[in-house]
Order: C-alpha cells, then structure tokens, then sequence
C-alpha cells in the first residue's frame, strides 16, 4: 500500500513524525509531501498569485512552500510516478472538531485526496490548554492511531468522502475507546480577537480559538472527546442542502 503523507503544522511539525510512525506500522511504501512551514486555518486554499516551490530532503520526501492542498497537488500531480492508495494527514497539533473543518488546513489536504478519488484521512490531536507550542502531548495518537486506521482500511469508502480523526487529550491508557461519531457544532461568536499595538505604534488584530463555545449535542465529535473518546466521523464534500431545494425553486417559478 502506498501512502501520502502531508500536514498543515509544517514538514518539521512534531506530529507529522508521529504520523509516519503510525504510517509505517502500516506500509514501508510511504511517500512525503508537507508545507515547507506551518499552515494552520490555510483551509482549502491554493497558491495562485505566486510560485510553489518544492524541495526534497531525500528519497520520497519532499516539503512545498504552498498550502495543505498545493503540497497534495504537486505530490499527485509531479512528484509520485501514480497515485497514492491512501493519503494521512496530520497528526495535527490541536483540534479539528466541529466547524473548524471548514478552516482546517489538515482536513482540507484530506479533502484533496478524496477529490482525486483516493482514501483520504485527517488526524488530530486535542490538547488541553493554550500556550504549549511543541510541547502538545501526542501519546493518545501515538498508542492509538495504527488501531484506529486499521479497521478504516479494511473497508471501502464512499466516493467524494474522507474520515476525521480527533484522539483526545488523555494519556493513552486513560482514552476509553472510539466512537464514530457526527461533526458537532462550535460557536464562533465568542472566539477571541487579541488586539495590540506593534512597535511601531500600528495596531494589530490576532486571532484566537479560546474562549469558543462548544455544543456538545449528542452523538457528535464533540461530546466524544469530552467524554474521553477518540472521535471518529465521516464527511462528504457535497454542501448542498437538499431540503431547501424545493422552496428555492419556487420562489423562482413563475
């Protein structure tokens, strides 16, 4: 089995070396393609008003300078002689739950594969509190991820698909087993915005994600991790809202 990897924190990220130890428990046919630096909240987006540019750090290894999506692109498109059988991508440092697929660079390099038709899979790490950097815990990924893929690969995906993985912040032996779970629901309006003033006396805006209400409605990703769960849960990339088909089209008719 030949497997891409890739990420969004970066070809030097700690949790991509997480990701090819549990790929290599796997398969030894493992191929690299990463952002050449960190690409968190990139989404789906591509690079188009400059160059990608690619180096390679050894056989079947290679860091972009791009996106999540250029780096699995140009791996499909130039670099790999024929297409994966599998794409993983992460292991993320940090959440993907909720809506934060919608911004997440290593759900959307998934989201890559499963456009191409190749079995695609996001995995990320919860950690508990703000301000670890590199020190993030991926103990629960570590024990846990080959077991959770292997049943994954033993079926067949539905076309236009991927799986999203979120292991919990828990010490492994503490992780009470997988629940296949629905995407939950984030509420984004009071996420923070950290306001300063640079040196130069410009202000400036920062992002943040805590302070983020959570609905932990039943059977999501949500209440599994915050019950101790790793969450596993299927996505589709078709976004049209079939029950609004039929108001829609007539208040069009005539």
């Amino acid at each position: 089995m030949r497997i891409l990897l890739t990420n969004d924190d970066g070809y030097y990220a700690p949790g991509f070396a997480v990701l090819e130890a549990i790929a290599r428990q796997l398969s030894d046919d493992i191929w690299v393609c990463a952002p050449s630096e960190e690409q968190s909240g990139a989404g789906h987006s591509l690079t188009l008003s400059r160059p990608v540019r690619v180096r390679q750090h050894g056989e079947r290894r290679w860091s972009c300078t791009g996106t999540p999506t250029d780096s699995v692109m140009v791996a499909i498109g130039k670099l790999m002689p024929e297409k994966p059988d599998l794409i993983l991508s992460g292991v993320n440092r940090g959440a993907n739950l909720g809506d934060d697929v919608t911004y997440s660079g290593t759900v959307s390099a998934a989201i890559e594969g499963a456009l191409a038709g190749i079995p695609a899979i996001a995995l990320s790490q919860v950690y508990a509190r703000e301000g670890m950097g590199d020190t993030v815990p991926f103990e629960a990924a570590e024990a846990w991820g080959a077991k959770v893929l292997a049943p994954l690969l033993a079926m067949e995906m539905a076309p236009r698909t991927l799986i999203n993985v979120n292991f919990p912040a828990l010490p492994a032996e503490q992780i009470k087993g997988v629940r296949v779970v629905r995407q939950g629901f984030h509420d984004y309006s009071r996420g923070s915005i950290v306001e300063g003033v640079d040196p130069r006396g410009y202000t400036y805006y920062w992002f943040g994600l805590h302070g983020i209400e959570q609905s932990l409605a039943h059977d999501s990703d949500l209440e599994a991790i915050d019950d101790g769960y790793i969450a596993v849960t299927p996505l589709q990339l078709d976004l049209t809202h079939d029950a609004s088909l039929a108001a829609l089209r007539s208040a069009y008719e005539g």
